[in-house]
């Protein structure tokens, strides 16, 4: 199992030694990286040739198409970010009185990040549509993911369950305010205000 620290590098592209990987994992690992850091719009197929360091023919034996490259891509993205994000809210402090803190301090790490550039997915959209819908489905399904792992750390109830939903939005609101502006303490400040707001809605409709 990877530290919250190890993968939190990965996040960025930056977790491995290349030569040590299979060609199917240089290449994705490659296309990872510079998706994320440039965009999936502005990274041509003959750049990940090159760094990823093989030969078209390879490389088209492995993914036929740029379509199938940020398919591969986004799943993996998907993979690593959810374990990562599942793993951070477990490991922060217990906080009873106010359980999406872990929230905060997940997104902290993560908004601290020197190569920080938002969320793929909400990238995605933007950078990518045009490929298919399949482009929109797969960031709603991790949209859906991220919140059912807020909701795993709340209390049971509908209340809660709507609770979710509504910090889901909220967070990624933040994503793309740090990634405007590359500070995060204004836009955690305020989160937690929009937070805190929602824990105490929901923890008052619960008790009725």
């Amino acid at each position: 199992m990877w530290s919250m620290t190890h993968l939190l590098i990965a996040l960025q592209g930056k977790d491995a030694n290349l030569a040590a990987m299979g060609v199917r994992e240089r290449i994705l690992h490659t296309a990872h990286a510079l998706f994320y850091r440039e965009g999936i719009r502005a990274t041509g197929i003959d750049r990940i040739i090159g760094e990823a360091h093989v030969t078209k023919v390879t490389f088209y034996r492995q993914f036929p198409s740029k379509h199938d490259l940020v398919a591969a891509y986004l799943e993996h993205r998907h993979a690593l970010w959810m374990q990562w994000f599942k793993g951070a809210l477990a490991d922060a402090p217990t906080d009873s009185d106010f359980p999406l803190q872990c929230v905060l301090q997940a997104l902290q790490a993560w908004f601290e990040m020197p190569d920080y550039r938002g969320c793929a997915f909400i990238n995605g959209v933007a950078e990518a549509e045009g490929l298919g819908p399949w482009v929109v489905e797969a960031s709603l399904r991790h949209k859906r993911d991220m919140a059912d792992a807020i909701a795993a750390r709340l209390p049971s109830g509908p209340a809660y369950t709507a609770l979710a939903d509504a910090v889901a939005m909220a967070v990624d609101g933040a994503i793309v305010r740090v990634q405007m502006t590359k500070e995060p303490a204004p836009a955690l400040a305020v989160l937690q205000g929009i937070l805190r707001a929602l824990w105490g809605a929901a923890s008052a409709q619960q008790a009725h």
